[in-house]
């Protein structure tokens, strides 16, 4: 298994070598390293983790045209590929399957311990300091803009809904960061998350109030 792990972790490099920063080789390998620390706590086949870490992103519906379903297929045939058994690659494949998200009002498929892990170690690095960069850099790559107070946010009902939607990116925050905090299902997830999910309302009520150009508090 190991063996497979270098081959699929040199594939991806170069997959993701060019990539924007919201979703480069950089996300995906510290996806991997919170995915694996999880795991130290929370239990799982942690060769079965890396791999779907490594391949969580490999054709995500926000690059690949909007395909929800590409991921899986690609992932299983790649794996396939190189040498993993059936078995394997399809218990990645069910993994990749279910780790984004797909909108606000739209429930999460249950998932192995293992899918469980990479969901909200994928979900822990779009929170907090990171996350917040990692929503702008994301904005930015597809030229919507910071805000715009007149737009308020949409919980989305369906994926298509949330996958179509070009709002601003403070909208982004309601819409999905600000709510995966309760979406954590380890219980180290958990923990976690609710440090990062405090940053964040800490930034965005200094954000507005910068934006409104306002007095700080200290000064």
């Amino acid at each position: 298994m190991r063996a497979l792990i270098e081959l699929i972790e040199i594939r991806i490099k170069e997959k993701f070598s060019n990539q924007e920063g919201s979703h480069d080789y950089f996300h995906i390998d510290r996806v991997r390293k919170t995915a694996l620390l999880l795991q130290q706590t929370e239990g799982g086949n942690a060769e079965l983790i890396e791999l779907a870490a490594l391949l969580h992103d490999y054709s995500d519906h926000k690059y690949n045209g909007g395909d929800f379903q590409l991921g899986q297929k690609e992932v299983y045939e790649l794996l396939i590929s190189l040498g993993a058994s059936n078995q394997i690659a399809q218990e990645v494949a069910n993994i990749v399957a279910v780790v984004s998200f797909k909108g606000a009002l739209v429930a999460d498929l249950s998932t192995s311990l293992e899918g469980r892990i990479v969901r909200d170690a994928d979900r822990l690095d779009a929170i907090g300091a990171i996350g917040i960069a990692r929503a702008f850099s994301y904005g930015g790559s597809r030229g919507r803009a910071l805000y715009d107070p007149s737009i308020p946010p949409t919980m989305h009902q369906s994926k298509e809904a949330y996958a179509q939607d070009k709002g601003h990116t403070v909208n982004h925050f309601y819409e999905k960061l600000l709510l995966l905090k309760d979406r954590m299902e380890t219980i180290t997830a958990k923990k976690l998350a609710a440090q990062r999910h405090d940053f964040m309302l800490a930034f965005l009520e200094t954000f507005k109030k910068e934006w409104e150009a306002e007095m700080p508090d200290t000064f």
